[in-house]
């Protein structure tokens, strides 16, 4: 039986359909009341004085940012082409070998090896006491992934999309609710030792409950491409799925940064921006960009120069205004890109000379920021390696659990039902950046950050495997459009 047949062989009545959604989500929304009724009387003890570090007024050398930067970046490129490359040959996606060569580059391996070789690459704080190398290093971090989300956004086919509407909600939304409420629910066990001091349980089990919800779409989407299963009934399926988590893990965690920041009067500011800019970019521009792509498709001439830097200028303003907003710069510059006919010439021609600029020079950056602020050696007693395994078996249970009842309701079979469920439990370069803004938020420590960064790494590990066993490899005709 083909995907496609798979796919018609049971659809529900609407009405049941929507029944079992409500019921979903009010049960979801009432669990998580009674899981923080419960962690309402938790406190987390205070944090030690001893830690507080003395300045002084000591004169530093300046630092050579530019120097620091081009050798970081140097550094884990090279380290991460060559494990990429051993991940591809094992069956595993490359950008795991690429996170690895960040952590390996940082405290973890390099710096507890030698601390004097690690800081050839970022100088230490009394080196540098204001962190400018880091900042730079994030800065050119957060403009690869600006755009690269612009490029996943290039490659969505939305009319297929929109054929997959039915499951894609269904599934997507139980693909979140399932792994957000046991997230929360393990906040509960784990708020008073890894939680820091300060941060309160609302905004902890929310964050716990998010952070268990991601999916990685830009990871997702390299894993199909890899398989040949990005244009097949099953990989649209999962690129829907995976859209719609992102829409709603990104609403989600501005809900997150309003409680942290105790400014809940802001959440209905978020919504109501963010609304605004998607009616905005859907109804008024996306109309003109599809004419502006239809008329260069008549045509052979090169892309006029304005074309390309209006391009590039409307990403940097897309992802301006969402960060601005308060859902993330990387929201704007994927729903840019989605708004673009993904088979037009723009597309293509964007993605053909963005690609490699930004995946191999640019990203690097990110996860070698992102290995900097991951300390592996903070989780070392059996109790924090008992809460490490445990997050990893809630966050996969949690994601492919819901994903895989989901999509037999909607109609799939068993093993598309659960070769969907691995892939939405891909979290990969997503949980990352949600991880990294949880740090800075200061509503997760340093040690449950080095916890949540394993179970990216492992979740995401344990897709291709999953995968591999139960669908095939799609013939290479099948990727035509």
């Amino acid at each position: 039986m083909s995907q496609s047949e798979a796919l018609r062989v049971f659809r529900p009545n609407p009405w049941i359909g929507a029944a079992v959604y409500t019921g979903l989500l009010v049960a979801g929304i009432g669990i998580f009341l009674l899981i923080c009724r419960a962690g309402s009387g938790l406190t987390v003890p205070p944090a030690s004085d001893t830690a507080a570090a003395a300045s002084g007024a000591i004169k530093h050398e300046p630092v050579n940012i530019v120097l620091h930067v081009l050798g970081t970046l140097a550094a884990v490129i090279f380290l991460g082409s060559l494990l990429g490359k051993v991940c591809r040959r094992i069956g595993q996606p490359p950008v795991i070998g690429e996170v690895l060569a960040g952590i390996m580059l940082g405290p973890s391996l390099l710096g507890a090896i030698s601390p004097e070789a690690m800081h050839v690459l970022i100088p230490s704080a009394t080196t540098d006491p204001k962190g400018q190398v880091t900042s730079a290093l994030k800065a050119v971090s957060q403009i690869g992934v600006v755009l690269y989300m612009f490029l996943v956004g290039l490659e969505l086919n939305a009319a297929r999309l929109r054929k997959q509407a039915h499951a894609a909600v269904a599934v997507s939304h139980a693909s979140i609710i399932v792994p957000f409420v046991l997230g929360s629910a393990l906040a509960l066990g784990i708020y008073k030792t890894l939680a820091p001091a300060g941060t309160t349980f609302l905004s902890f089990a929310l964050f716990m409950g998010v952070a268990m919800s991601i999916t990685a779409f830009p990871v997702l989407a390299r894993i199909l491409t890899d398989r040949r299963m990005s244009r097949t009934e099953l990989g649209v399926v999962a690129l829907s799925c995976a859209a719609a988590d992102d829409v709603t893990a990104w609403c989600l965690l501005a809900l997150i940064v309003g409680v942290a920041q105790s400014e809940l009067s802001n959440v209905a500011a978020i919504t109501a921006g963010a609304a605004a800019f998607i009616a905005i970019m859907f109804l008024i521009v996306r109309p003109l960009v599809t004419r502006l792509s239809a008329r260069f498709d008549a045509t052979t001439a090169p892309l006029p120069p304005m074309v390309i830097s209006g391009t590039f200028l409307a990403v940097l303003l897309a992802a301006m205004t969402t960060e601005a907003i308060g859902i993330h710069a990387l929201f704007g510059a994927f729903l840019c890109g989605a708004i673009v006919p993904h088979d037009g010439r723009i597309a293509r021609e964007f993605t053909a000379k963005l690609k490699d600029p930004v995946t191999v020079l640019l990203l690097p950056a990110f996860f070698a920021y992102t290995g900097m602020r991951t300390q592996i050696g903070l989780v070392s007693s059996g109790e924090d390696w008992l809460w490490c395994s445990a997050i990893v078996v809630v966050a996969t249970a949690g994601k492919f659990g819901g994903t895989l009842v989901a999509a037999r309701l909607t109609g799939q079979s068993w093993r598309d039902a659960a070769a969907l469920g691995a892939l939405m439990n891909t979290r990969g370069l997503m949980e990352l950046i949600v991880l990294n803004i949880g740090l800075d938020l200061g509503v997760i420590s340093p040690t449950l950050f080095a916890m949540m960064v394993l179970m990216a790494l492992i979740t995401t590990a344990m897709t291709s495997p999953i995968v591999s066993l139960l669908v095939p490899p799609a013939p290479q005709e099948e990727q035509a459009s």
